[in-house]
């Protein structure tokens, strides 16, 4: 009985001591990692299989040359060298032709209008009753010309004359010949291209000469950038542009387009405070005439620039951030403060040096992950 009470109290001392040296150590390890923690508390911990399903992709920062950048807006235009007005070769009533609408793709000498005086008294009379009037009197006025030259009567330089205005009289009668169609006289498209702008209705009454619709070969258009006159002294420096439309977000470089820069005025416009640049470039297919752009000028090149691309950005509450890869797995949120941008990249003026590896795509998921994290801090028990 003693020896069982004497190996109890034994077995019991020796437990005792094993949890108290366990407690110990375990109070130490937790010192350790609060330690740790208070280390490391700032980081956001992303495994890289995860990281690399996300997308996250890394840069190192090195600093390079960037440009200066004024920041505006304009819009795209039609190149004047493009576009050709056709216009009434008479006066009349108008009768479109049904296949004509704004964008159609037209041949050179495609039938778009016909023009009719039919039962209308118009002043000028029927123009093909009238070329053939004027080409029958230049015809007998050439006819008695000849006559009176080989008599001696009139000279050799009045025959000419005459010779000429029958010819031209001629041409005219034949040309509205071909052009009546039993509906009245036929208006072609002068040349190839699209319809940009039919500016009259069916049934109209035009005069002879008046616009009756725009066509566009639509190969080359026109960036107008509104500059502030503050910036008049920079016109100079501009070097190129790039531009984004409201229906995309892809953003155009005038450089990669066969562009240059066409033209700027020297003075502000009237009733505003803001002077028109120029770009010429060519059209790529998908840049709609009449569209309004968010344009970036560029000025002049500056080294040693650190930037990063504006996919690397977050903002919180009006503050730009960034996220600065630590390890395979940590990474650091770092408040940045930024420059100029282009549409594609910005300057950072503060928040990151040399040799830093920034988050450039995925941004929002690394964000994500340090507001989700199951881990709160990175305890590297790998």
């Amino acid at each position: 009985m003693l020896k069982r009470r004497y190996f109890y109290f034994i077995t019991m001392a020796v437990m005792a001591l094993a949890m108290a040296a366990c407690g110990h150590k375990t109070q130490d390890e937790h010192e350790g990692e609060e330690a740790e923690h208070h280390e490391h508390g700032d980081e956001i911990v992303l495994e890289p299989e995860k990281a690399k399903a996300a997308g996250v992709t890394v840069e190192t920062v090195q600093p390079g040359s960037f440009h200066g950048i004024i920041h505006t807006s304009g819009k795209v235009m039609a190149a004047s060298c493009d576009e050709t007005t056709v216009v009434a070769t008479l006066s009349g009533r108008v009768t479109i032709k049904d296949h004509v609408s704004e964008g159609l793709k037209v041949a050179g000498g495609t039938s778009l209008f016909t023009i009719t005086s039919a039962g209308m008294q118009v002043a000028e009379g029927d123009p093909v009753q009238r070329a053939k009037i004027e080409y029958e009197k230049a015809e007998r006025d050439y006819t008695r010309a000849q006559l009176l030259n080989k008599d001696k009567i009139i000279s050799d330089k009045e025959l000419v004359v005459a010779k000429a205005e029958y010819e031209a009289a001629k041409l005219t009668y034949t040309s509205v010949q071909k052009t009546r169609s039993a509906g009245g006289v036929v208006v072609t498209a002068p040349r190839g291209g699209f319809v940009k702008q039919c500016l009259v209705n069916g049934g109209d009454y035009v005069e002879a000469g008046q616009p009756l619709a725009i066509i566009t070969q639509n190969q080359h258009l026109y960036l107008r950038a509104e500059v502030p006159e503050r910036r008049f002294n920079e016109l100079n420096s501009i070097k190129g542009a790039k531009f984004k439309t409201s229906y995309s977000d892809r953003l155009y470089d005038i450089s990669n387009m066969g562009g240059h820069i066409q033209s700027y005025g020297r003075s502000a416009e009237v009733n505003n405070s803001y002077i028109p640049v120029i770009f010429e470039f060519n059209n790529t297919g998908d840049v709609v005439q009449g569209s309004y752009a968010d344009i970036y000028l560029i000025t002049n090149e500056r080294s040693d620039v650190i930037s990063v691309p504006l996919t690397a950005l977050t903002e919180e509450q009006g503050l730009h951030y960034v996220y600065v890869q630590i390890d395979e797995e940590g990474y650091r949120k770092q408040e940045v403060t930024l420059g100029e941008n282009d549409g594609e990249r910005v300057e950072i003026l503060k928040g990151l040096k040399k040799g830093e590896k920034v988050v450039t795509k995925g941004a929002i998921q690394v964000k994500l992950a340090s507001a989700s994290n199951a881990i709160p801090a990175h305890n590297h028990n790998h």
